[in-house]
């Protein structure tokens, strides 16, 4: 009888501390999460800020106006749709329209009906888009590379 609940005295400890263990284990996975979570957010932050400051100072774009123009010359027919912007910039459905008005007023893109459904809005790259996006992409490879290769 003493045996018996010995063993499950024995049995007990080695949960508790196999428990204990797993615990610090996860403490530590639960650390090294939210470590490799905040050096990725810090990064992108520091990326990000360096390409808004070249690409503004040098083309007067920001990096979503790049990115949506850079979307949109590289579609095979040079326009998408306004709702797809939204995925590829990063942005709300709000946003992006604001994004286009902007990219609209300063003759970087026009909005064109879609003739298979007059719902449907398209946003097009305008040869002042084009030249514009041209002239940056240097900009924004340069700043991409450097940015990205320090640590590598």
């Amino acid at each position: 009888m003493h045996t018996h609940l010995m063993q499950v005295h024995l049995m007990t400890l080695h949960k508790i501390h196999v428990h204990a263990i797993l615990g610090r284990v996860s403490d530590v996975a639960e650390e090294d999460l939210l470590r490799e979570w905040h050096d990725l957010s810090t990064r992108h932050a520091a990326v990000f800020g360096r390409l808004e400051c070249r690409l503004q100072e040098r083309h007067g774009l920001g990096v979503t106006e790049f990115e949506a123009l850079e979307r949109l010359v590289t579609c095979v027919v040079g326009k998408c749709r306004a709702a797809d912007l939204t995925e590829v910039v990063h942005l709300s459905q709000s946003a992006t329209s604001r994004l286009v008005a902007r990219l609209e007023r300063e003759g970087l893109v026009q909005r064109a009906l879609c003739e298979s459904d007059r719902r449907g809005i398209f946003v097009v790259v305008t040869d002042e888009g084009r030249r514009r996006y041209e002239e940056a992409k240097p900009t924004h490879r340069a700043t991409l590379e450097e940015t990205l290769t320090i640590d590598a």
